[in-house]
């Protein structure tokens, strides 16, 4: 588990320094970090003096002035040369859908390179197949399902526990509840009973939602219902074929169907919990500790990569990037109107909603403990766990934080927060109690 506290932080004080730390940008993670502190304490020697200071004009201020007579900046520089990533050359799988956004256009944008890294990005067929290159470590990291990690850790659905972790989180919302255009008139999901709806995976965001979902309406998701995992890049197929009704499933295929003429978008799992997560940028657990410099590197260009996409004024040049059939192999117009949030809804309308998908890649602890809640909800998972143990094993909320932090953005002060979904507060330091409220469940 990554220490949650942090010594040796610049400013000499113990402190939270994962979330609350103040030491400035300067793009080369811990190697600046270390040049920072060495100069502080070098001009500050005596720590009260150095902590007034700090208290007083704040780290930013102290160092520049500092930086007019010692040049911390190419000392920076020199010193991140001698951090070389172990290993260069990366693979990295991944699923074609918009989830994978910063992935992809990390490697035509040149963010990889920007950072050291040789990185092959390979499409993948499906997630059992992502699942199996990465025990196997034909990956070296991985486009994941945000719970797939969690599964794999605890030994769920595979042979035997494999320690994945949650690096970043890949998307926010971005998810739909797409039907077959025969369905029109059934917009109330109690109509729902016998439908048979297509998820990308057992182990995904999208299981869980449809399932509390279809709950919420009072249908039992294991009896009233087929639910059965379909790829995502076959989820319109099967809708053409009528082999499904419908599917909860990632975009572009939500929007594709409504492309094709062939379904409708009856919501946006937005709706359901804002600010939900997705997908996940995974690697094996052991590599911040076993390859520490590939680590710090990949991850700085996945958090560079996912606040670009992040940004409005962005969308349309990255949907040029990643459109195309090395990645997404998606009509331009289907992406954009993803991206941009500006997209016909398959009922006649044009809908505006900036937000339909976002990327923010702090893995919040909340997050897993809800997943969990869901995985023990419908029995994949069969024991009690120690929610919050676990997601701080696999989320990796701190190392994500000291990238951020690097990097200038904004860094919560906890990796908990409480959530609403479904309408309901969900209390993560109350996970049990929460799990006992719901409705229907194995």
């Amino acid at each position: 588990m990554a220490k949650m506290f942090d010594p040796t932080c610049a400013c000499g004080q113990p402190h939270a320094a994962s979330f609350a730390c103040e030491t400035p940008s300067d793009g080369t993670g811990a190697i600046g970090r270390a040049i920072d502190e060495a100069a502080l304490r070098a001009v500050f020697p005596h720590a009260p003096t150095r902590r007034a200071m700090l208290s007083a004009v704040g780290a930013g201020t102290l160092l520049a002035a500092i930086g007019d007579f010692l040049p911390l900046g190419d000392m920076r520089e020199a010193m991140a040369q001698t951090a070389a990533p172990e290993k260069r050359d990366l693979k990295i799988g991944f699923i074609p859908i918009t989830c994978a956004t910063p992935i992809i256009m990390a490697d035509p944008m040149g963010f990889y390179r920007k950072h050291g890294l040789n990185v092959e990005v390979i499409r993948t067929a499906g997630w059992a197949v992502i699942r199996d290159r990465a025990i196997a470590r034909e990956y070296d990291a991985a486009h994941m399902l945000s719970p797939m990690p969690l599964a794999m850790s605890l030994g769920v659905g595979v042979a035997a526990p494999q320690p994945w972790a949650v690096a970043a989180i890949e998307n926010i919302n971005g998810q739909a509840i797409t039907l077959a255009n025969k369905h029109r008139e059934k917009r109330d999901p109690k109509d729902w009973r016998g439908f048979r709806f297509g998820v990308p995976f057992d182990f995904s965001m999208h299981n869980y939602l449809l399932r509390a979902y279809l709950a919420e309406a009072g249908l039992d998701p294991d009896r009233d219902v087929q639910i059965r995992s379909v790829p995502p890049p076959e989820m319109v197929a099967n809708l053409r074929a009528d082999n499904i009704d419908g599917f909860l499933g990632p975009d572009p295929f939500n929007q594709r169907a409504v492309f094709d003429g062939i379904g409708f978008i009856h919501v946006l799992t937005k709706d359901f919990w804002e600010g939900h997560p997705c997908c996940a940028f995974a690697v094996p657990a052991s590599m911040p500790r076993e390859q520490p410099n590939t680590f710090s590197a990949l991850m700085r260009a996945i958090v560079e990569a996912t606040t670009y996409a992040d940004k409005a004024e962005n969308r349309r040049e990255v949907a040029t990037a990643i459109a195309g059939p090395n990645y997404l192999n998606q009509p331009e117009t289907v992406v954009q109107q993803v991206l941009t949030g500006t997209f016909a809804n398959g009922l006649g309308q044009v809908e505006r909603v900036p937000s339909r998908i976002g990327f923010d890649p702090f893995p919040w602890h909340s997050m897993a403990i809800w997943i969990l809640t869901q995985m023990r909800r419908w029995n994949q998972l069969q024991r009690d766990v120690d929610y919050a143990g676990v997601a701080s094993q696999v989320f990796l909320a701190t190392d994500a934080a000291r990238t951020m932090r690097d990097m200038g953005l904004t860094v919560p002060d906890s990796p908990m927060r409480k959530e609403t979904i479904f309408g309901r507060d969900f209390d993560p330091a109350q996970a049990a109690a929460y799990l006992a409220s719901l409705p229907i469940k194995r």
